[in-house]
């Protein structure tokens, strides 16, 4: 059997795509009507393909067809009208590439100018709630606006209501770190505009992101297990949007193991009652995205009070979970801190590991900010303990000169983790799912941005070396203020100052 008509470009590996069969001719071209410049191509061994020339249809589509190693195919790629690869565009727009290349100099300018002198700005806007609303339009312009008018809107209207987290006076909530190499990583890979939800949807981007986070789990000191590229081992890493984030996907993850191993002991129990006696444990001082994920995941959440260092202690974890036991609830999950929010404060791993061993208990570590000065050596004794955790989380975005969103996380065991998020339909599935990692499996979100490129460039701009010097800054700093404080009558340091507050 041949395919008539005009053959598209060469595909790539189509090995890596499911092949299609008995599909009627008019259901193909359906199909092939979506196809752009035959980019990719799914083999079709079981029908006659027959299509009219290429033509454009509506200046956004073509079709293709053609064949390869004796198999007939077709091209499945849908296009965007509007970009159709940078700078190909079919509607009336103001910027083309030239005008980009343009603007995005101005911008960059912008940008330069914004950083370099954000310092003379108001930390905190001299707004109300609604300010914005009649300084704009109330339809979105019917018609396209210069360039210009957009940037002289920006000074104008936005930035009279912008909160400067980047300001030197700026401290409160928590830190929120940028550099240039980071702005410049996000810039990339929103041009690039992948969505990495599988290793089929963008290699680079999977594999990149695994790469360097067990560059920086190794530079952190986490135990060989979790990460991806040690011998034997069945962990790894990943970029989630936030801490709360990761809190939520592990405490997920727990609970599916916990629901597992008690269908096992009770098969015919409903899950729903089975559910219903799962309890989760955290310190008084963890962030209140335990509290949310617990009500997420439907199970009941205990907050322990921790010691006068305001510090989980394993004794008080036992107690309370042996108090539940005896109540007939079954724990499954603990979230300890390094860092908490409010002071800073450590929980006890050492203490607290052994507890959730001898109950088969999932440990989660939550260490959004404290976790980044576990690259410097002289702050690795604060994470004792670490090697009975089962998951670990730490945000760059945070204290690593990396911009916002950029929240890694490290899993002693992927499988376990992915048994709770897997969905798998079939337009999602490739050929490389046993050789390679999907990481849409491995969180809440499909989609997924390219985030692994800023965190790169961090890393290789700065350095392991350039990094530590930042952040060793910043605690001779913190040491420098507390010592002030404890000068003045009027102020007392709440809490000891283990890193930079």
């Amino acid at each position: 059997m041949k395919g008539k008509g005009k053959t598209g470009r060469a595909p790539c590996d189509h090995s890596a795509y499911p092949v299609l069969s008995k599909f009627s001719q008019r259901q193909l071209l359906q199909l092939a009507d979506f196809a752009n410049n035959a980019k990719s191509a799914v083999p079709v061994t079981t029908i006659e393909l027959e299509f009219p020339p290429l033509e454009p249809r509506g200046g956004a589509y073509k079709r293709a067809a053609g064949s390869l190693g004796g198999h007939h195919y077709f091209t499945a790629v849908q296009c965007r009208p509007t970009f159709g690869g940078l700078g190909q565009h079919t509607t009336d727009t103001k910027m083309n590439v030239e005008d980009f290349r343009k603007n995005g100099k101005e911008m960059i300018d912008y940008i330069c100018d914004y950083v370099g002198g954000v310092g003379q700005r108001r930390v905190t806007p001299a707004v109300e709630p609604g300010y914005l609303r009649p300084l704009l339009p109330t339809t979105a312009p019917l018609k396209p606006e210069s360039w210009s008018d957009i940037m002289a809107d920006i000074e104008e209207k936005i930035m009279p209501g912008v909160t400067h987290w980047q300001h030197p006076r700026f401290h409160a909530y928590f830190p929120s770190g940028n550099s240039f190499p980071s702005i410049l990583g996000d810039m990339l890979s929103d041009a690039i505009g992948c969505i990495g939800f599988s290793w089929a949807a963008s290699p680079a981007c999977t594999e990149l992101e695994t790469i360097v986070l067990d560059w920086l789990g190794q530079a952190i000191g986490l135990p060989k297990e979790f990460l991806a590229f040690s011998e034997g081992s069945k962990g790894g890493g990943v970029i989630q949007g936030s801490a709360s984030e990761c809190v939520l996907v592990c405490m997920l993850s727990a609970r599916a193991q916990a629901i597992k191993k008690l269908k096992q002991q009770h098969p015919f129990v409903e899950e729903g009652v089975l559910l219903s006696k799962l309890m989760a444990y955290c310190s008084k001082e963890a962030h209140s995205c335990v509290e949310k994920a617990a009500m997420i995941c439907f199970v009941k959440l205990r907050i322990l009070e921790p010691d006068n260092n305001c510090s989980l202690r394993g004794a008080t974890l036992r107690q309370a979970m042996e108090e539940d036991v005896a109540m007939g609830q079954i724990p499954f999950f603990v979230s300890t801190t390094l860092g908490t929010t409010s002071c800073c404060s450590f929980d006890n791993l050492s203490e607290i590991g052994p507890v959730c061993s001898d109950l088969d208990v999932w440990m989660h570590v939550d260490s959004a900010y404290a976790g980044n000065a576990f690259i410097c050596e002289e702050f690795k004794p604060l994470m004792r303990g670490i090697e009975h955790a089962s998951s670990f989380n730490t945000n760059p975005n945070k204290w690593l000169l990396t911009n916002f969103d950029c929240s890694t996380m490290w899993v002693r065991d992927r499988f376990k983790l992915t048994q709770a998020l897997v969905v798998d339909p079939l337009y999602l599935q490739h050929n490389y799912s046993a050789q390679s990692i999907d990481y849409r499996h491995w969180g809440v979100p499909l989609s997924r941005r390219f985030r692994a490129l800023k965190l790169w460039f961090v890393l290789r701009s700065y350095g392991i070396d350039g990094l530590q010097r930042y952040i060793r800054n910043h605690c001779k700093l913190a040491k420098r203020f507390e010592q002030l404080v404890l000068k003045d009558s009027r102020f007392e340091v709440a809490n000891d100052v283990k890193v930079s507050f």
